[in-house]
């Protein structure tokens, strides 16, 4: 089980790595420059719309999809089988919330003004937050029981 959280936790950091960086590399970008789009264009509201859409659907399908897959993880006889199947339905909810978080940020250096993309980033940053791996997470999703070392 270390193993597992190790990696679920690494990959969890890397996404806030990434997000440090697109927030740098957006901030430099466009620091002096006059390229972006005005937020009222069609294009704007496109890439906006895109992005809360993204948001409102893919934050519930991972969260409560997550949650209905332990439901039959929690069935697999095999602890091995059973941390390997929770690693890649963890890893891939940690991608799904990522592409939003690194995105909103993206889009919001795009646009430059639009204060609604600073709520999207919160509300990405908040649901990434709810995916922090710990092993009383994995003990609990999984109802394995604790053996002492």
């Amino acid at each position: 089980m270390k193993k597992t959280l190790k990696k679920i936790t690494q990959f969890y950091y890397y996404i806030y790595t990434a997000t440090i960086l697109s927030t740098v590399v957006g901030y430099m970008f466009t620091l002096n420059s006059n390229n972006h789009i005005d937020p009222l264009s069609p294009s704007g509201i496109a890439l906006k719309s895109i992005v809360i859409l993204y948001l409102l659907i893919t934050i519930p399908l991972s969260l409560a999809g997550f949650h209905r897959m332990t439901l039959k993880w929690r069935k697999i006889e095999d602890e091995f089988l059973k941390l390997k199947e929770y690693q890649k339905g963890a890893i891939l909810r940690l991608i799904l919330i990522g592409i939003g978080l690194i995105g909103s940020i993206i889009v919001f250096f795009v646009l430059r003004t639009d204060i609604s993309l600073i709520y999207c980033f919160g509300i990405e940053a908040i649901a990434l937050f709810f995916c922090k791996p710990s092993e009383g997470k994995i003990i609990s999703d999984l109802k394995l029981e604790e053996k002492e070392d």
